[in-house]
């Protein structure tokens, strides 16, 4: 038995309405989705601590997910594990004619990815799907979106020539937040954030930097950073609420210096 019939069997036995686990046997494609997503996010913690053995163990929890669908779809009668993996190793196919087919190949990475999307782009066509942007998901994470649906908007030219069209319009954002919330409306400065928010991921985009990557990083930054503040009170025996901003902003400015050292 290989590994992922061994693992298909288990899933198999947990969904049994007989004998198999009750919270598996009552799930749906719905209320296991957000497990999915969530551990599609700790496999990219693993990576970003460099914790292998972690990754391991958070690969075969998202692999778990797979499975826990393809059983789900199994049961309903749509397609089982299988079809999900002769699925994929189809598009892979389809999508490297330069590897697989008689294509010659591309002289670099960029050109090789603009022909993957221009295959994608024949693949939505294929469906039906003839908006440029009929098939980003929405249950992306905003960020992600906001910069996947940019970066395919600029594939057919609705793009700023350079990032100094993108900080103007940022600095436009910018003024327009200010004007909202000196008006006291809340519901518009909740709508210039998000103009806001959605400008920063299209710079993201520009300079070839992936918005959740970025802000994972500085969320990182700060609990480090604030970490730090709470170390250095503690040695008074004092904690972040015993303190005031500017001796907490002082120790920030010490923990930017401690992390340059």
């Amino acid at each position: 038995m290989t590994p992922i019939e061994r693992l298909n069997g288990i899933m198999a036995r947990l969904r049994d309405p007989q004998v198999g686990c009750p919270w598996d046997v009552a799930q749906t494609f719905a209320t296991i989705a957000p497990y999915t997503i969530e551990e599609a996010y700790e496999v990219a913690d693993a990576i970003e601590r460099g914790d292998m053995d972690e990754l391991k163990s958070e690969l075969g929890d998202l692999l778990f997910q797979a499975v826990f669908h393809a059983r789900m779809a199994q049961e309903a009668g749509l397609f089982d594990f299988d079809d999900v993996a002769n699925a994929m190793s189809d598009k892979l196919v389809r999508r490297h004619p330069h590897v697989f087919a008689d294509e010659t190949a591309k002289a670099d990475a960029v050109q090789q990815k603009a022909r993957w999307e221009d295959i994608k782009a024949a693949e939505r066509a294929s469906k039906a799907q003839h908006g440029v942007l009929d098939d980003v998901p929405v249950g992306l994470p905003a960020l992600a979106r906001a910069a996947k649906l940019t970066k395919r908007a600029a594939r057919v030219g609705f793009d700023w020539p350079s990032t100094d069209e993108v900080f103007d319009k940022l600095h436009e954002e910018v003024a327009e937040l200010r004007v909202e919330i000196a008006a006291g409306d809340l519901e518009k400065a909740r709508d210039e954030v998000g103009d806001l928010l959605f400008v920063v991921a299209n710079l993201a985009r520009k300079l070839g930097v992936e918005p959740e990557d970025a802000l994972r990083g500085a969320n990182a930054k700060f609990v480090r950073r604030f970490g730090f503040i709470e170390a250095a009170l503690a040695k008074d025996g004092r904690t972040p609420d015993q303190s005031d901003l500017a001796e907490m902003d002082g120790l920030w400015d010490a923990a930017k210096v401690a992390e340059r050292a």
